[in-house]
């Protein structure tokens, strides 16, 4: 799937709202990402974005407070004019009904648990 977008503009999310996310997965996930696809932008984010930067699988940091909203990422996709966005999250954050998504979107879901998506497609990650 990545290496079908190498000319797109590429995006990844990664939720940072608790640090008992599975670190090892979303790394090793920001590290193909890194590999595969090195112009992708890597968006961290909690309830508020963190940080954008250069794709770098050493740099994610987690906050413990459990609070996610996926607005603001969302928003920032559109105003980039990214193509694809993939989000990183067990999609329990907050995300404004008003909001329209015209770029394609994969949620990347750690776990067991495949909760529906409010669009987009959701992906199961383990």
């Amino acid at each position: 799937m990545i290496q079908e977008r190498q000319d797109k503009k590429v995006a990844l999310a990664v939720d940072t709202s608790s640090s008992e996310a599975p670190t090892i997965l979303i790394n090793n996930i920001v590290k193909l990402f890194e590999t595969v696809k090195p112009d992708t932008i890597l968006v961290q984010a909690d309830f508020k974005i963190r940080s954008i930067s250069p794709i770098k699988s050493d740099s994610i940091q987690y906050h413990n407070h459990g609070k996610s909203s996926y607005t603001l990422v969302l928003e920032w996709a559109a105003e980039e004019k990214v193509d694809t966005l993939f989000y990183i999250t067990d999609v329990t954050g907050f995300f404004s009904e008003e909001i329209e998504v015209d770029y394609e979107m994969f949620w990347l879901v750690p776990g067991e648990f495949l909760p529906r998506v409010p669009f987009g497609k959701a992906i199961k990650v383990a």
